[in-house]
């Protein structure tokens, strides 16, 4: 349904594998109380795209498109399944990696709400990311974004998110944004910079999915400009500190992308506590009628 086939048919035979006590189930044994918003099939499935882009496995790749392989996807099951067998340790302390997706063309649907708060107050913005992997959502206006024979960002950027407003509203496209401040916190954030930090982003994209791995790498190619500090710290700690410290003449928009179903329970509270408290004050600081933007720009969201 998500436009995988390779994966599709895996995961279908990995299930029976799993169930006949096969080699799929060496490697997942003990995980069967993992909490299903840890995302263990995709971490089952990075785990060996790894070895894929790392070159470990030259049989596998003859079948993985982003290691310049390709045929049926039916055809790849034989040297999963080895694959699964031969590397079952390795692949065992791999899939205990939380996922790391940092996907670009969700900037797209972000875009849209940076533009509102910009028309709006008038602002430079502050941008503030809740799970921001390797800080590249963070760097959506370095991005050039089309939409029919128009567009917004950067015309030379590499990275070119194509027609992603189709089917819907476009947002005002017409309006500037400039960002003077921008941040980000992770549990484990990965530098775009690090070649092993990068293995791990692009082997969190489905291997077949062309047009989603080159966005990937064209957004790590432009990521040292501008430099990102993503902290290592729990949502909610780091974002009362980063709201206690105001910037005058700014609007700081808080904002995540689908990164709520991995938290747990209490630091959703505490999360729900600090933009309840702070966002008011923030408001409070820009002049109307941003008090209703700002405010809805604070506040969480599954997606």
């Amino acid at each position: 349904m998500l436009g995988s086939p390779l994966y599709a048919d895996l995961l279908e035979r990995s299930a029976g594998d799993a169930e006949a006590d096969g080699p799929t189930w060496a490697v997942l044994a003990g995980h069967e109380s993992d909490p299903p918003g840890s995302a263990l099939v995709l971490r089952l499935m990075g785990a060996v795209h790894r070895l894929v882009l790392g070159g470990r496995e030259p049989s596998l790749a003859r079948h993985y498109p982003s290691a310049g392989g390709g045929g049926e996807p039916q055809d790849a099951w034989p040297a999963f399944r080895t694959a699964l067998g031969e590397h079952c340790e390795e692949l065992r302390e791999l899939i205990v990696c939380p996922v790391q997706t940092n996907e670009v063309g969700r900037s797209a649907a972000l875009l849209g709400g940076f533009l509102l708060v910009s028309r709006k107050t008038g602002l430079p913005l502050r941008v503030l990311e809740l799970g921001a992997s390797a800080g590249l959502n963070l760097r959506w206006d370095r991005y050039h974004y089309e939409a029919g024979e128009g567009g917004w960002g950067d015309p030379t950027s590499p990275v070119r998110i194509a027609d992603p407003f189709v089917g819907g509203p476009l947002p005002p496209l017409e309006t500037p944004a400039r960002v003077v401040e921008r941040g980000g916190c992770d549990p484990s954030p990965l530098d775009p910079g690090s070649e092993e930090d990068r293995l791990t982003l692009l082997s969190c994209v489905w291997a077949d999915q062309r047009g989603r791995l080159r966005l990937l790498r064209d957004a790590l190619a432009v990521a040292p400009r501008p430099p990102v500090r993503v902290e290592a710290a729990p949502a909610a700690d780091w974002l009362a500190a980063r709201l206690a410290a105001t910037r005058a003449g700014t609007v700081t928009v808080v904002f995540h992308s689908i990164v709520m179903q991995y938290l747990g329970a209490a630091e959703k509270e505490r999360l729900r506590r600090v933009l309840l408290r702070q966002g008011p004050r923030q408001a409070g600081r820009c002049p109307s009628p941003a008090s209703r933007w700002n405010r809805a720009a604070t506040r969480p969201s599954s997606r």
